[in-house]
């Protein structure tokens, strides 16, 4: 058993957002980046799925040399090897075809992402994927099982869940529920060090989007609390100032 899964490098959540160049690029200045909460979640299954020898788990990033201390972290998690794509990631469409270009030539048991990376939320790689390599793709699994030459997953539609069936390979973007994140341990970091760590030039692809410029979000405004006891003057301020009713 074969498992890829692919690792984004993103910012810490508590990190303050700026910009510069008139708001046209991410000011990386003071920021601390992480692995991305649902990628970990994806290696942790990934490890789990493998454990006691019955397979492998490699790491695979498309970035640039600073993203190599968050791909020690996913070597020091457990996986086995890593590959760094050497380019800065443009959208998930560069990302997936970076991807999908390495596993047609080093194919796959099975292929994980997180459901999304944490900064642009876009939850498309895991799809791009499927269809560049011709696989199944299901996105936002909360479970994930391996019985033989087939996976059960179970994914929550609305009103209730769906499980699935899906034949060996397929990509699969993981959520919570998955797996429980794990921590490194000192056998881990130490091992890290050693575990190989391949830096392959990204391939030609054409670009189908383009920033124009960021923005952050309005400043909150003002809270008004309203006693429980007057509901009369939360109707008038509904009608009033928030112009709702």
């Amino acid at each position: 058993m074969k498992i890829l899964v692919c690792i984004s490098n993103v910012p810490d959540t508590t990190t303050k957002i700026t910009f510069t160049d008139n708001n046209t690029q991410f000011n990386t200045n003071g920021v601390q980046f992480i692995l991305n909460p649902y990628d970990e979640i994806a290696l942790a299954r990934a490890i789990e799925l493998t454990d006691g020898g019955i397979g492998s788990v490699t790491v695979i990033n498309v970035g640039e040399v600073n993203t190599e201390a968050t791909i020690r972290k996913a070597l020091a998690i457990g996986a086995a090897d890593a590959v760094r794509i050497n380019a800065k990631p443009h959208d998930a469409w560069f990302v997936a075809f970076q991807i999908a270009q390495y596993i047609k030539t080093n194919p796959f048991d099975l292929v994980l992402t997180g459901r999304e990376s944490i900064d642009y939320n876009g939850s498309k790689v895991a799809g791009m994927l499927g269809e560049l390599l011709g696989l199944p793709s299901v996105s936002i699994i909360k479970k994930l099982d391996l019985e033989g030459d087939h996976a059960i997953v179970e994914r929550e539609i609305e009103g209730g869940k769906e499980v699935l069936t899906i034949p060996l390979p397929f990509v699969a973007g993981t959520a919570e529920g998955v797996a429980e994140p794990k921590i490194p341990n000192m056998r881990g970091i130490m091992s890290a060090r050693t575990k190989p760590l391949s830096v392959i030039e990204p391939v030609e692809v054409k670009t189908f989007s383009e920033v124009i410029s960021f923005e952050t979000p309005a400043p909150r405004g003002q809270v008004k609390i309203i006693p429980a006891t007057d509901p009369g003057q939360l109707v008038a301020l509904l009608h009033t100032e928030a112009k709702i009713i």
